[in-house]
């Protein structure tokens, strides 16, 4: 459950002042969030995700006010509840798919568990490159590995940075179709921001910045 009430952001040495609809989801539904550049869709996601603090609002995840729980609880409960879908790739680059899949568990304080993991790698079709490192890894296997470390945790939202603005037309319907059945395998909150209009048609619910 995710829910927000009238947040406004402003970045220090600017004027301009983001004001962001109000978000209310229920367990299982998805959002998509369109807007150009420049109109604060990174910013909305990265007060989602605690990565910044709103100057006025609130964010309500899982019964929990975000902001009104300490930096050092917040990181913790950021590992364990948020997946994160990084327009920029953040693997390790001195691991292997596998172990930067293990990192991220251990980071989150969850157990490793690698048949799960096994099981994640399959899903995604990158069993072939489990144990290769990340510098020999294609573009659409990177994101696929971005998909499987924002998941592999069960987090209760999943928050997408223009998952599909460098890919084709048909490997964006895959990725975001991954995204999409991937949520609903751990009963998430998936949140997709993007300028992508052609990903529309599988959201049914939608915003416009």
């Amino acid at each position: 459950m995710i829910q927000t009430d009238n947040l406004t952001f402003q970045y220090k040495k600017s004027e301009h002042i983001f004001s962001f609809p109000n978000i209310a989801l229920k367990e299982r539904e998805n959002l998509l969030i369109l807007g150009k550049s420049g109109i604060g869709k990174t910013t909305l996601l990265h007060l989602l995700a605690g990565l910044l603090k709103p100057a006025s609002g609130k964010i309500v995840i899982e019964e929990i006010d975000i902001h009104s729980i300490s930096r050092s609880k917040l990181d913790k409960f950021r590992g364990r509840n948020i997946g994160l879908v990084f327009q920029k790739k953040h693997a390790i680059q001195s691991l292997s798919v596998v172990e930067n899949l293990q990192a991220r568990l251990f980071l989150s304080g969850k157990s490793i568990n690698n048949t799960v993991i096994d099981f994640l790698l399959k899903q995604l079709d990158i069993s072939a490159c489990k144990n290769s490192k990340i510098n020999t890894l294609s573009e659409g296997q990177l994101q696929r590995l971005g998909i499987a470390m924002a998941v592999i945790h069960n987090p209760q939202v999943i928050l997408a940075d223009e998952p599909t603005s460098s890919l084709d037309d048909e490997n964006c319907n895959v990725v975001i179709e991954l995204l999409i059945k991937q949520a609903k395998l751990t009963n998430a909150n998936l949140i997709v921001i993007t300028h992508d209009h052609r990903i529309k048609s599988l959201f049914s619910n939608s915003i416009t910045l």
